[in-house]
């Protein structure tokens, strides 16, 4: 028994080793592997490689889209968005900036030097005619109105002792010398009678001729005494004078008193303040600046070289740096005749009817000056033209292709320009930032 389990032992050895030749490895593993993991791929194994090459795939697909429509770009042209030549309406307007400005304003001083007592107002401050601003020390000027009152008071007795007392006391004087000389006349006659028939002396008659000398004197100073005494005579004329004179006197102390309150001359705003309590004033240094009420302007520097295209009367409109969505209407009331060789530009002046409550002094605006208009013309945006100030052209588009066209301009407005001559209404025109060339082909897309 132990020979027989032997031999089947190595009979089976035997085989085994002789069939190892006859299988290979590769075999071996297919026969252990299940189906579509051998050399020949299965569907779900060829599905699995397409899905690892998946991006791959999705990349190729896009490129050959890209290229193929690169192509198709590039046989019918870049799309460009083109500006259409229209009609409306063109206004060319004038743009420059400036100032708010009232026609005037008034320094206000004081005219006389003194101290500073109070200050009344406050810049900014709305003021009305008459309204005091300033106070000044004025204990001086108080007292030199008194010592002119008392001139005039002492002058006016003068002119009322003549009148009262000295002419009249003249005029007796007068009718007293009048009767001496009568008297003396008459002695005189007498004597000289006398003295002819010898019943009187010589000397006798020259006594005589002696009072009547003196008898004439005094008739003769008393009549000059009467007429000094007078009205139109010199003692009164020269108290009338001295009168006047004191009157003046009082008149300019009353002036210099009223000098030590400045009030305002006119209605307005005050726009600057310039002096503080404790401050000497001066004739001839500004205190006060005071913009009146009234008409309101604003001030512009125009380029000399659009001085052709203004003038009075033309319509503006004005809107100040700080309120940028209002809008002002404006006229224009005045052209410098001079030029600023500096600047190179002409002062103007434009009238605001209805000034704005936000409106202040010396605000910055800017100012649009319609200096001509045209109604229902062809028009095209600024944006499409070429050479605009030398030899204007257009980049025209004809049968999809651009081509060079010139063109006349009229009217020159901020954003469009009038198309006098070389294109239609309708026409479509290539932007001067297209970068196209003449002859190139494009695919136009509306505006």
């Amino acid at each position: 028994m132990t020979d027989a389990i032997t031999s089947t032992q190595a009979t089976r050895g035997a085989d085994a080793t002789d069939l190892v030749p006859l299988t290979p490895p590769a075999v071996q593993r297919a026969r252990k592997e299940p189906p579509g993991r051998s050399g020949v791929p299965g569907p779900r194994s060829r599905l699995a490689v397409i899905w690892s090459y998946r991006w791959f795939v999705l990349v190729a697909l896009a490129l050959t889209g890209l290229a193929g429509w690169q192509a198709m770009r590039s046989l019918a042209g870049p799309s460009v968005a083109v500006d259409v030549v229209k009609r409306g309406d063109l206004v060319q307007t004038l743009v420059a900036s400036g100032h708010v400005e009232t026609p005037f304003r008034v320094e206000i001083g004081s005219q006389i030097t003194a101290t500073v007592e109070d200050v009344l107002v406050e810049e900014g401050q709305a003021v009305v005619q008459g309204q005091p601003l300033v106070r000044l020390e004025a204990r001086e000027l108080a007292a030199a109105l008194s010592q002119a009152e008392s001139a005039v008071e002492q002058a006016q007795a003068r002119l009322r002792q003549i009148e009262e007392l000295a002419l009249p006391a003249a005029r007796e004087t007068l009718s007293q010398a009048r009767a001496v000389l009568l008297n003396a006349e008459r002695s005189h006659e007498r004597l000289d009678a006398l003295q002819r028939s010898g019943a009187a002396t010589q000397a006798a008659l020259d006594e005589a001729v002696k009072a009547l000398d003196v008898a004439r004197t005094l008739a003769r100073h008393a009549e000059l005494q009467v007429r000094a005494s007078s009205p139109s005579g010199v003692d009164h004329v020269v108290a009338q004078t001295q009168l006047a004179q004191a009157v003046a006197a009082r008149q300019s102390a009353q002036s210099r008193l009223g000098y030590a309150v400045i009030a305002a001359p006119r209605s307005g705003v005050l726009i600057s303040r310039k002096v503080e309590r404790g401050t000497v004033a001066q004739p001839g240094r500004t205190l006060l600046v005071l913009a009146p009420q009234g008409e309101t302007q604003l001030v512009i520097q125009l380029d000399e070289r659009n001085l052709g295209l203004v003038s009075i009367g033309q319509p503006a409109l004005a809107s100040a740096d700080a309120y940028p969505n209002e809008r002002m209407q404006a006229v224009v009331s005045y052209i410098n005749p001079g030029i600023d060789i500096a600047r190179a530009a002409v002062e103007m002046k434009l009238v605001v009817p209805d000034p704005p409550a936000y409106l202040r002094q010396d605000m910055t605006v800017s100012v649009d000056i319609e200096v001509a208009r045209r109604d229902d013309t062809l028009i095209l945006p600024v944006r499409a033209v070429h050479d605009a100030a030398s030899r204007p052209w257009v980049m025209l588009v004809r049968d999809d292709r651009a081509h060079r066209q010139p063109v006349r301009i009229g009217l020159r407005g901020v954003t469009q320009f009038e198309i006098l001559e070389g294109l239609r209404e309708g026409d479509r025109v290539v932007p001067v930032n297209a970068g196209l060339v003449t002859g190139q082909k494009l695919r136009p897309v509306p505006p």
